[in-house]
Parts: structure tokens; C-alpha cells; sequence
């Protein structure tokens, strides 16, 4: 990653964009570590993300190292000409023997989730991305992170003053993208599941 600009005191802007479509998606199947790329309703997706935000400031684009994040975060590298950085702690959530199973099938047999053994406890991961998160932040003015639903609910729960605390509420469609200012030491979701077409800018 190239040299961070100063930043001005007391305000930054991170843009948290989740991948576009893969056919795992399409099948409602749990993703996590398994590395599809995006179909072809993804990879528009991810065209239009990169046109929305040709005119958008940003320093630089850091993505999870899975193939749908990449393929999804090279074309806002290419509108805006910002650094193109990968960053393991972006990666999904590992759910073990369960990824390429519904959620339903996983729930129906253990309650929920965490309960299942061999996935990824939540913890650990709003652990690793918000760390990751706010030392990405804390290096740019404008940087967009290319993540995953799970990844981006965590970070939207955790770090944002203004959005429920239970990341499961929080709507992360394929191929959106959220903005989170940082104003006076405050994090505030200021756009949430946006989509290219629905008249919202950067």
C-alpha cells in the first residue's frame, strides 16, 4: 500500500462494500472460506459499483483476499486509480464442514449458528475486523473496504453510533456499499445497503 495522505483532524471516511453475486449466493448456501467467483449478475454488480463512484475520493480500496471481494473491488481501484491492497482479517467467517450448507440445515440441527462446532466464533471475528478495520481507517482520509455480509454487519454493529447492535438486522445485499464517517471520535453509519441505481452518491 502506497503512503497514507495526511488526514484531517477528527474526520476520515470508510465506504464498507459487500461483494457482488456468486452462484453460492444465488443457492442460499453459506459461503465462508469456499472461493466462487462472481456470476454474471456479480460481475454487472461490480461494474456498477466502480462506475458510482469514478468521481468519488479515495485513497485506497482494501479487500478480503477471497476471489468474489478481488473481482469486486478491482473496478473501484480502476475508476478512482486508488491503491489495490487484499487484507486477510476482511475474510468471511470460516464456518468449517457447514460452508456449501443453508443456514436453515445448520440451525435445524444445533440451534443457531455458534452453536454449530468448527465455525468460526463471532467473536473472533469482530475481533479481527475491527481491528483491521479501524488501523485501515486510521491510515486514509477515504477508503473503501471490499468485504462480505458477515464481515460488514460486524462492522457496521460494532463500530457505528447509529445502527442496531444485533449485526444480523443490519440488510447487506450483494454488490452494496455503506459509508461510515468518523466526526469529533464518533463513527457514524451515514449510508447503509445502498446500491448503484437508487439514487444515493458517495
Amino acid at each position: 500500500m502506497s503512503a497514507a495522505k495526511p488526514r484531517p483532524a477528527g474526520y476520515g471516511t470508510v465506504y464498507v462494500v459487500r461483494h457482488g453475486r456468486t452462484a453460492l449466493n444465488a443457492a442460499g448456501v453459506l459461503r465462508g472460506r469456499l472461493d466462487p467467483p462472481l456470476d454474471d449478475v456479480g460481475e454487472e454488480e461490480a461494474r456498477a459499483l466502480g462506475t458510482l463512484f469514478a468521481n468519488c475520493h479515495v485513497d485506497a480500496v482494501v479487500c478480503s483476499p477471497l476471489q468474489r471481494a478481488r473481482q469486486t473491488a478491482q473496478p473501484f481501484a480502476d475508476a478512482t486509480g486508488a491503491t489495490l491492497a487484499s487484507e486477510d482479517a476482511f475474510v468471511d467467517r470460516d464456518y468449517g464442514p457447514w460452508a456449501g450448507k443453508t443456514r436453515a440445515e445448520v440451525e435445524s440441527r444445533y440451534g443457531s449458528l455458534d452453536r454449530a462446532p468448527e465455525i468460526e466464533p463471532m467473536g473472533s471475528l469482530v475481533g479481527r475486523v475491527v481491528f483491521a478495520a479501524r488501523a485501515v481507517a486510521a491510515r486514509f482520509d477515504s477508503v473503501v473496504i471490499v468485504g462480505h455480509d458477515v464481515v460488514n454487519r460486524a462492522l457496521l454493529a460494532t463500530l457505528a453510533s447509529n445502527t442496531v447492535d444485533e449485526p444480523d438486522a443490519i440488510p447487506q445485499r450483494t454488490g452494496c456499499w455503506n459509508k461510515l464517517e468518523h466526526i469529533e471520535s464518533t463513527w457514524v453509519a451515514t449510508v447503509v445497503d445502498a446500491v448503484p441505481g437508487d439514487g444515493r452518491v458517495p
